[in-house]
Formats: C-alpha cells, structure tokens, sequence
C-alpha cells in the first residue's frame, strides 16, 4: 500500500472517530468537489428520502443530459448535513422548507425556493379509536415527528385554540421522535395518535390505521384556500442568477419527472425497490401520496397565503423557528421563469 495513502486513511479514521458522521459528509464533499464538470448540477439529498424517487425518473430518462446539464446527487445520512453542504458551497441545491429559506435571506444568505411538492402529514390514530376531534386529544399521548417547533404541530395548535380554545401543548403529553419511531410505538399501543410525515401516514393507513386530519386540511381550517407547497428544491440566487440555463434546466427536468410518475403506472414498477414498501397496499399508499403531492399551481394566490402561515407559525414559534423577523423575507421564494 502506498504510505502515503494510509497515512491519509488513518488520519481521516481518526476524524472519523472523534466527529462523527457530520464531517465525513464534508470529507467526502471535499473530496468529490473537483469531480463535476461545469454543466453539472450538485444535489444533496438524505439518502432513503422521497426526493431520490423523482431524482431517479430524471436519471433514467436522461432529462437531464436532454436539457443539457448532468445531475450528480449527493447522498447524505441527515437533513443537517445537506443543509451544511448547500451553505458551504459544496452542493448547488438541497431540499427544505421556505421557513428555512426566509430565516437564512434575514440572516444575509440569499437563498431562494422553488415548490416540490404539497404533501404534508397528518394526524393519525387507530381504527378502533374513540378520537373522532382535535378537542379529544386532551389528556392523550401525542407524537410528534419535527420536534417542539415542527410547523404541522404549531398548525394543529392554532386550529385547536381557534376551535374549541384549548392550548393543546398544556393539554396532552407529547412525544417527540423520529417518524419511524413514533409509527412503531403508535402499533404498539405506547400512544394514542401521531402527527407524522406523509411518507409514514400512508404506510399506517395501509395497515388500517385512520387519519383524523390532514395537515392541508388544518391549514384550510386556519384560512388558507391553496394547497401551499411547503417543501422545495433551495439553491443561492446569486449562484441561480449566474447560471440560469442551468436551473431552468434542473426545473424542466424535474417537472418531467413528475408528469411522468403522475401518468404512468409503469414507472412506479421501475421505482418499487426505492420505496421499500413491504406490500402492496404501502406501495399504492406511496404512490397515491407522492402524486396528490405534485404542485399543479404556484402564483399569487399560494405565495399570499404561504405568507399568512407564516404570521400564524411566528405566532406560535416566535423567533426560535422564524429568526429575527416578524414576516417572510422578500425573496424567499424565487422569481426567475422558466422558459
């Protein structure tokens, strides 16, 4: 073996070791940086999440080299690591919610948003429950995916109190966890209903489970009349200004991808082993849940009233969700077209 490689080996095992998974997303980021030509698009994405579905229609059509750019997708292990790539320069676009990107524009990084889809969550509890309200929740256990400041839970709270005027988060036992936790731990009895991700809604539906409300349908309670997508491909809009062939060329892509898995049953064949659904009926769950999801509309109307939940987040989140501001940030959410 060549020394100098195992000393290299040995220096970044002791890295490794002493940091954690973290930085070996930036070691490897590092290392692989130099490797994209200067018509490729770097995206990071958690690497068992929905994104690398729509992500795998666009490589195996080739939509990407069709409209001309490569798509090399970076796959990381946590949300924080492909949030610390994209700030570092190392990846060129990453998934998150416009939330994030107004918190980091009044912070003075100019990052911009682009809809990928509406699908949220829900509140789901057992079949045989005797929950049949938000009200009668009081006194259960509750679990939340997202933690105290997760925005579905900040939703649920304001439509309790407009309702029935009841403060939920004095009035059950949350408990928060990871998604497939709390999925687990709601079979099991050990609580009584749980506010998750869709992807883990549809697999307890497929089970029979029942979902109360959506979080859509808590958004219409609160006075929202559009489906707002509040997950998004973020890029920088300095970075997007220099190379707006580029993502207009990464949002044809992608809007192809979508029409593709709305239309064609067959494509969802194709993307089976990625879902790693145990049977059939999760995997129309998947499929049906991913495909009610795809943005058909994105204007004034579901810009204005992202901003009015927004005031209503602020409400309850305050400054440790939002940031040092008291509205969405001018720009959060990108202005180029796509021709």
């Amino acid at each position: 073996m060549n020394p100098g490689k195992a000393l290299v080996g040995r220096k970044i095992a002791q890295i490794i070791t002493a940091k954690g998974p973290l930085i070996v997303a930036l070691i490897l980021l590092f290392h692989t940086t130099c490797t994209f030509s200067a018509n490729s698009i770097k995206m990071a994405v958690l690497k068992f999440g929905t994104v690398n579905w729509e992500l795998d229609v666009i490589k195996r059509h080739d939509l990407d080299r069709q409209q001309g750019f490569s798509l090399d997708v970076v796959e990381m292990a946590g949300k924080q690591a492909t949030m610390v790539a994209l700030q570092a320069g190392s990846v060129d676009i990453a998934v998150s919610d416009w939330i994030w990107v107004s918190r980091q524009r009044n912070e003075g990084k100019a990052f911009t948003f682009v809809p990928y889809s509406t699908a949220l969550g829900a509140l789901v509890v057992p079949q045989d429950s005797p929950v049949r309200e938000i009200k009668e929740l009081q006194g259960l256990r509750l679990g939340i995916a997202g933690g105290p400041l997760d925005k579905s839970w900040l939703l649920l709270q304001a439509l309790a109190l407009q309702q029935s005027g009841i403060e939920l988060d004095k009035n059950l036992s949350p408990v928060f966890a990871a998604p497939p936790l709390l999925n687990q731990q709601l079979k099991q009895g050990r609580i009584d209903a749980v506010l998750n991700f869709w992807p883990y809604v549809a697999r307890l539906e497929a089970i029979g489970m029942r979902q109360l409300i959506s979080v859509q349908d808590v958004s219409r309670g609160l006075g929202i009349r559009s489906q707002v997508p509040f997950v998004g491909y973020v890029f920088d809009e300095q970075w997007a200004n220099q190379h707006q062939n580029l993502i207009q060329a990464f949002i044809r892509a992608a809007t192809k991808a979508k029409q593709i898995m709305l239309n064609s049953d067959q494509e969802w064949e194709k993307l089976r082993p990625l879902m790693k659904a145990p049977d059939e009926a999760t995997f129309l769950a998947l499929r049906d849940g991913f495909r009610a999801g795809i943005p058909n509309q994105w204007g004034a109307a579901e810009q204005n009233d992202a901003k009015q939940l927004f005031d209503i987040l602020f409400k309850l989140g305050g400054k440790k969700l939002v940031g040092n501001t008291t509205q969405l940030a001018e720009g959060t959410f990108w202005s180029g077209t796509v021709e």
